[in-house]
C-alpha cells in the first residue's frame, strides 16, 4: 500500500514522503491516527496545495517539544522506595513513577514519553533515563533511586 506521510514517522520517512507500507500498518495505524493518507492523485494534489500548512504545523510541534526539552535539560529527580539491605527494591520504579515525579517537579511528562530499554528499575542507584518528546528530540534525565 502506498501512502503519503503527513508528519515525520520514525524509521519510515518525513513530511510529504510517498512510501510503501504493509496494508495493515497503513490502514489500521497510520491513516486513523492522521499520520498519512492513501497515495491517490486526488490526495497528492490536496497535499501539495496544503503543504505549507502541514510544514508550519510540524514546525510548531517541534518548537513546543524543544521548549519542553529545555526545561528537562540537567533535570535530576530523586525517588524513595523501600529496599532491602543489598540495594534491591521491594517492587520497581517504572515509567508511571518517573513521569509522576517529573510532572510534580514542574515539567509535565506523559508515561509514554519515558524510555526504559532495560525495563523497570529494580535497584538503588543513579540512572540516566531518556525522555522521548518528538521523533528527533530526546532528553536525558538523571533519576536517583534511594532507599526509604
Amino acid at each position: 500500500m502506498q501512502i503519503i506521510l503527513l508528519e515525520k514517522v520514525q524509521n519510515l520517512g518525513g513530511l510529504g514522503d510517498a512510501v510503501n507500507v504493509r496494508a495493515g500498518y497503513g490502514r489500521n495505524f497510520l491513516i486513523p491516527k492522521g499520520m498519512a493518507v492513501p497515495a491517490t492523485k486526488d490526495n497528492l494534489s490536496k497535499f501539495e496545495a496544503k503543504r505549507a500548512e502541514f510544514e508550519k504545523a510540524a514546525d510548531d510541534v517541534i518548537a513546543v517539544a524543544k521548549a519542553r526539552a529545555d526545561t528537562l535539560v540537567d533535570k535530576k529527580i530523586t525517588l524513595a522506595q523501600k529496599a532491602g539491605e543489598e540495594g534491591k527494591l521491594f517492587g520497581s520504579v517504572g515509567t508511571i513513577d518517573i513521569a509522576r515525579a517529573l510532572s510534580d517537579s514542574g515539567t509535565p511528562v506523559e508515561k509514554q514519553e519515558i524510555r526504559l530499554p532495560e525495563g523497570a528499575i529494580r535497584e538503588v542507584g543513579d540512572f540516566d533515563i531518556t525522555v522521548h518528546l518528538h521523533t528527533d528530540i530526546n532528553v536525558t534525565v538523571k533519576v536517583s533511586v534511594v532507599a526509604e
